[in-house]
């Protein structure tokens, strides 16, 4: 039961911080026992960096999406436009891995 500081972001992504004080099971130094109990809650003001990823992605993606609505309009692009929405495919499986694995570790106990 060692004690650990804790990082929780407004999204509700969360990660442990700095260790703070060793428990008295654990009798050598710099040793920790490996359970980790919260010593202080820093409540962070943005967002997460994979909210911040998964902006960039999406904003990117959007983009992407209109090039490829203007190319249509304008023709003979063919090639680039197969070679955009294959970029927009892949864009999208990651954001769905990462919005999962943000939901996992948002919805896992942290205490």
């Amino acid at each position: 039961m060692c004690y650990f500081d804790h990082q929780l972001w407004r999204c509700g992504y969360w990660r442990w911080g700095n260790f703070r004080e060793q428990c008295p099971k654990e009798y050598r130094t710099g040793e920790t026992c490996g359970l980790k109990l919260i010593y202080n809650t820093y409540l962070e003001p943005g967002v997460c960096k994979t909210c911040e990823t998964v902006s960039k992605k999406q904003r990117r993606m959007s983009k992407m999406m209109e090039d490829v609505d203007r190319w249509t309009c304008e023709g003979n692009r063919r090639a680039t436009i197969e070679k955009t929405q294959q970029e927009i495919g892949v864009l999208q499986v990651q954001i769905g891995e990462l919005c999962r694995d943000h939901e996992v570790r948002k919805n896992a106990c942290s205490y």
